[in-house]
């Protein structure tokens, strides 16, 4: 019988060789087996995208969508069973351009999810083309000029929003990216992790050594519990601060406005309806 903890995935991963992806997953792993978390109660989902596939690289269940439509589906499944660990995974692209509508709403309801962005400033799997989070003067083959356009910070955006957990990491320490995961997992409310991570095959200029050249620790006596301070933290690029910058359970949950759950915390798929008095409250609705 497969181990309940134990969320390894034996089989061939389309990565190339180098990726910062594999660093993301092996510090994912070792967060879910040291959370002790059941397999049955945890859900990946994912949009498309190199960062997406990392769902079929993790022994659970898991949702693997359309492009940037990771969040709503996450916000739902964590919405009909609120004891499920739902966390939604995908790249800067997927995120941030195709998602970022998705993200925006996200922030308002504050469902108690957690979102890991695969940040490498580059979309991966269509060729290297420039990404939302891509630096300005970055060449690509759609950018043979260089990229002109501001790009995102998830960070400041995450905490003008008031999401409520918002954290960067550098996935080329892993074990601090291991204990930030950690720390937005068991958050309460939704949580926002930015994982610089290397696209080796087409961004040559974002690598492993500018990560480490152009990022800082936040101190160990910095307070993320003030917002204002906390974006003035989450606008600072080059050097970014890795850490976290912004922590509140100030806001309600999504699950705990709805009134599906106000009387009855049971998972819905876990209900018995009585089906006459279901027909006769849409009747009298209507």
């Amino acid at each position: 019988m497969k181990n309940p903890f134990d969320f390894e995935e034996k089989k061939d991963i389309a990565w190339c060789p180098g990726c910062g992806d594999f660093a993301i997953r092996d510090a994912l792993l070792g967060t879910l087996a040291e959370l002790e978390l059941d397999r049955k109660n945890v859900v990946l989902v994912s949009g498309i995208g190199q960062a997406a596939k990392m769902p079929q690289y993790i022994n659970t269940s898991f949702f693997n969508g359309l492009h940037g439509r990771a969040l709503p589906v996450a916000t739902g499944i964590k919405a009909s069973n609120p004891n499920l660990t739902v966390i939604a995974e995908g790249g800067d692209g997927d995120m941030l351009g195709e998602g970022g509508n998705h993200l925006l709403h996200c922030t308002r309801r504050n469902p108690d999810i957690t979102l890991f962005i695969h940040d490498n400033m580059i979309y991966g799997l269509t060729k290297g083309q420039a990404a939302p989070t891509s630096r300005v003067g970055l060449k690509t083959p759609m950018q043979v000029s260089g990229v002109f356009e501001k790009p995102l910070n998830p960070c400041a955006l995450a905490v003008s929003l008031d999401v409520t957990f918002v954290a960067r990491v550098f996935c080329g320490d892993k074990e601090y990216t291991k204990e930030i995961m950690k720390r937005a997992i068991l958050h309460r409310g939704f949580a926002l992790v930015d994982i610089f991570q290397p696209c080796v095959t087409f961004n040559k200029v974002n690598t492993y050594a500018w990560f480490k050249e152009n990022t800082y620790t936040l101190p160990a006596d910095y307070d993320p519990s003030n917002r204002e301070a906390a974006f003035s933290k989450a606008i600072e690029e080059e050097p970014f601060p890795l850490g976290v910058i912004y922590e509140s359970n100030h806001r309600a949950l999504f699950e705990e406005n709805l009134d599906a759950f106000k009387t009855d915390k049971t998972p819905i798929y876990l209900r018995t309806h009585d089906m006459e008095a279901v027909n006769r409250e849409i009747l009298a609705f209507k």
